[in-house]
């Protein structure tokens, strides 16, 4: 009889996670909260236009019919991991499992006045009421936009700058292709005095060319003290006046971690080793030490300075994880390890073009590519969508 795995979560770690672990044939089941995975790298172009909602999702129905997992739709309100229960909305939804893996995500940090921006990494309804009120701007012929994106000291490399940038620059190219680009005052923003500076000195260089370049002010190394109906107030009780401020908060680990005996980080992230397992303390002689993991942002990643979680990193630790549950099946001693995968890559947009950003402990890169970077940026959206329901074959890899 196969082995029971279930997995917690609904995005990148979750699913690479699922369709590995069909193919070395275990019993799968993911809870998720969402009927749809969100392809969060591709909704920059809701706000602007170029796609549809639905065009940055996949529904987990037809995942599971097309790799042959189970899927429930639920929130996961408690974790009980000695006791090896998972409770879904005040109810206890599976206990019955041999192996968990938790790829959950990573909660905001908290800012006061969150109720005054909008953000493309939080709920995806968000990307639709951006959208909302930036048509209303545009309709209006002018107006100040802000965006930024916030960090965390406790733990930087759940900070997300990429799609920070993406959306500003892709909203002046919008304003540009409208011609009025010229009525609006963009400006971004940034409690740190290097924003951007994972990517190395290189990049950091020539985005702000590209800043000047494109008229996109900037105000960083100021913390901020909070957000507010027309804009935002920093420490030194300056204020960025807003019509539309839209910022990515940095991440915390899920508040559902807190007193499950799960080991944490200072930030809140599950304590992971180099083949993603959770050690516990419950007992060190059992069996069962061994049979938790968690992935994607859930984890606490460990590497340089400047390590950062991305979705190609979730995936890698999913298909680690699902191989070391297969050798730990097969009682092998053999093990793969997700650290030497740590790095930057990513292929941030901007509208008209796209900059290909790579970082590894050796090199530090950033490639202007205009005009095709845009739609190989695109292209990937599309490959990824139908590579993951099989209508085209995969690329190793990707």
């Amino acid at each position: 009889m196969a082995k029971k795995v279930l997995i917690l979560g609904g995005g990148f770690a979750a699913l690479e996670s699922a369709i590995w672990l069909r193919k070395y044939g275990f019993d799968v089941t993911v809870i998720t909260n969402r009927e749809y995975m969100y392809i969060y790298p591709i909704s920059i172009w809701i706000p602007t236009g170029e796609y549809k909602f639905e065009d940055c999702t996949l529904d987990w129905r037809e995942l599971s019919k097309v790799h042959g997992f189970n899927v429930k739709f639920k929130k996961v309100t408690k974790l009980d991991i000695e006791g090896k229960k998972v409770y879904c909305e005040d109810e206890v939804s599976e206990c019955d499992f041999d192996y968990l893996i938790i790829a959950i995500g990573a909660e905001k940090v908290k800012h006061k006045g969150s109720e005054h921006f909008l953000s493309i990494c939080s709920a995806p309804e968000e990307s639709l009421k951006i959208k909302e009120k930036l048509d209303k701007l545009i309709k209006k012929g002018m107006g100040k936009l802000a965006f930024g994106f916030g960090g965390n000291p406790k733990d930087p490399s759940n900070v997300r700058g990429g799609p920070a940038f993406e959306l500003m620059f892709n909203v002046h190219n919008k304003l540009k292709k409208l011609g009025i680009r010229d009525n609006f005052e963009i400006t971004f923003f940034a409690p740190m005095p290097k924003p951007g500076a994972r990517m190395g000195e290189k990049a950091l260089k020539i985005m702000d060319e590209w800043f000047k370049r494109v008229n996109i002010k900037k105000v960083v190394g100021k913390k901020i003290k909070e957000f507010v109906s027309d804009g935002i107030i920093f420490e030194d009780d300056s204020k960025l006046e807003s019509d539309l401020t839209m910022f990515i908060p940095a991440g915390n680990g899920p508040t559902i971690f807190k007193d499950t005996g799960l080991p944490l980080n200072e930030a809140g992230f599950i304590k992971i080793n180099e083949y993603c397992e959770v050690i516990h303390n419950f007992d060190e002689a059992s069996s069962d030490r061994y049979k938790i993991f968690a992935i994607g942002d859930s984890a606490a990643i460990e590497g340089p300075d400047w390590r950062a979680k991305q979705g190609h990193l979730a995936e890698v630790m999913a298909r680690v994880s699902a191989f070391n549950i297969k050798m730990m099946e097969e009682g092998k001693e053999i093990r793969k390890e997700y650290l030497s995968h740590v790095n930057i890559l990513c292929l941030m947009d901007s509208g008209n073009g796209a900059a290909f950003v790579y970082r590894d402990n050796k090199r530090a890169l950033l490639i202007p590519l205009p005009i095709i970077g845009h739609y190989l940026k695109k292209a990937w959206g599309w490959y990824f969508k139908n590579s993951k329901l099989n209508k085209i074959p995969r690329i190793p890899g990707l």
